[in-house]
């Protein structure tokens, strides 16, 4: 069952005094506030919060992270309470706005607070949100996103259609070894309207070794589970378990984010275009045994995402990338080429979305695939060894440059419901390079990330 939910962002300026310190601090704190309701301003809310604070010359901590309690007229206060690290100190903020209906603005952008170490008090002060340049920004930011119960993304979409493919996929790397893993998961359903069948493979990259893979299936598909189970593999809400020829794994996931839909939520939902892709958690962690040829792997919150596709088959040419930049940021990009006629000439549509301190980049998913009136589209160049994406949205523009080496790259053979074949170039230990830029009078570095042997990537050709 799918509701509605509520997020905004909200920014923050301000002054913080430590204990140990005779002069107060600036301070700046920028959150994304995500419930999993709509905001009732007669009752209770709970919300999650993230984002980054930044306190000058001591601490910016992007990984901030907390709960709110919005309650406005039922208690007359927003609570907030925000875990963020100081050289290696982990603190918490403990604020609150007490909400006064002779004055509802002053009282809903001034929030004094209370800095704790180990629940013991160690400073204070207060932050505000400008009126004249953060009120307008704050309002404009409410969102009213469509929140689906956990396991639904999982689920099975197919309904008996023909020429239709469904995929369950993790791809994770292992922060001790540098192991990278993929698990496939595929139901195919034949454009002639034969019986379906489910198949797909494992595959691990060992760093310094050749790369471990093996298939399983096809056998027949039979419906009813809340995921993927067939031929002796399973890929359902928190496990994946499964064997392949001398591959076996037993994994738990537990999800660290919020789904991240790749493509616009509305071509999920109603199947409108080719394809569609999402990750049910845009980040998770993965934990078990993955066992090959003698070894066994024990995997301990090992990175990565589970994702789903869910269309007429594969593209006629495609990039992927998922890449886990680490403090709570993750890129998804997906560049494609149709198989359709007409959509054959176009050059690649490209699906880029930036998770960064907590919101999403570009705002809307077809922001990057279509531009404004046609015109600031992102564009991708698709190759092997390296393929890259460059775009630009509002005030910000990205370059992102992908490299999958010839030693950390599996090449497999796709088949679509038509019967049509295409090769993918999988490697789950590529390197990228990410430089995200923001206008101020000039173009500025924004940030940059630099993943060796750690993002996971793709490129399919006919």
């Amino acid at each position: 069952m799918s509701t509605h939910g509520t997020s905004f962002g909200e920014t923050m300026l301000g002054t913080v005094r430590l204990d140990e310190q005779d002069q107060p601090r600036r301070m700046q704190l920028d959150l994304r506030v995500t419930a999993d309701r709509v905001l009732r301003p007669w009752g209770t809310t709970e919300a999650r919060a993230t984002g980054r604070v930044r306190i000058a010359g001591l601490a910016d901590d992007s990984g901030a992270s907390g709960e709110l309690e919005i309650s406005p007229l039922a208690r007359r206060r927003i609570r907030y309470r925000l875990s963020f690290n100081v050289n290696g100190r982990c603190l918490t903020l403990h604020g609150r706005k007490s909400v006064s209906l002779h004055r509802p603005v002053r009282s809903m952008t001034v929030m004094p607070f209370t800095l704790y170490e180990r629940g013991v008090r160690i400073g204070d002060g207060t932050l505000t949100v400008p009126v004249a340049t953060g009120l307008v920004p704050l309002l404009a930011s409410f969102r009213f996103p469509r929140v689906v119960a956990p396991g639904e993304l999982m689920a099975p979409r197919w309904q008996g259609e023909a020429g239709r493919t469904e995929v369950w996929y993790t791809t994770a790397s292992d922060p001790v070894t540098g192991t990278g893993l993929w698990l496939h998961h595929e139901l195919v359903a034949p454009l002639d309207g034969s019986k379906p069948y489910a198949h797909g493979w494992a595959a691990v990259f060992p760093r310094g070794e050749p790369i471990q893979h093996a298939r399983f299936g096809p056998t027949p598909w039979q419906e009813g589970s809340g995921g993927f189970v067939a031929a002796g593999a399973s890929a359902t809400q928190g496990r994946l378990t499964g064997s392949a020829g001398e591959l076996h794994w037993d994994l738990t996931e537990q999800a660290l984010d919020t789904p991240l839909f790749t493509f616009p939520a509305w071509s999920w939902h109603r199947s409108v275009l080719p394809a569609a892709q999402i990750l049910p958690a845009a980040r998770a962690t993965y934990s078990g045994t993955v066992s090959y040829q003698g070894t066994t792997l024990n995997l301990n919150n090992a990175t990565g995402a589970s994702a789903r596709i869910y269309g007429h088959g594969n593209a006629h040419t495609w990039a992927w990338l998922h890449a886990d930049l680490g403090d709570g940021d993750v890129l998804e990009i997906v560049a494609a080429v149709s198989r359709r006629p007409l959509l054959r000439r176009l050059p690649p549509l490209v699906f880029l979305r930036l998770r960064s301190g907590g919101r999403t980049w570009p705002r809307r998913a077809e922001r990057s695939a279509v531009g404004i009136a046609g015109f600031g589209r992102f564009r991708a160049v698709i190759g092997l060894p390296t393929w890259t994406v460059v775009g630009r949205a509002g005030l910000r523009r990205i370059r992102v440059e992908v490299t999958l080496a010839k030693d950390c790259t599996l090449a497999l053979d796709y088949t679509d419901p038509d019967g049509a074949r295409a090769v993918c170039h999988n490697s789950e230990r590529a390197d990228v390079h990410v430089l995200l830029e923001r206008w101020w009078g000039t173009w500025r570095t924004e940030k940059s990330w630099t993943l060796a042997g750690s993002a996971h990537a793709e490129v399919g050709s006919r």
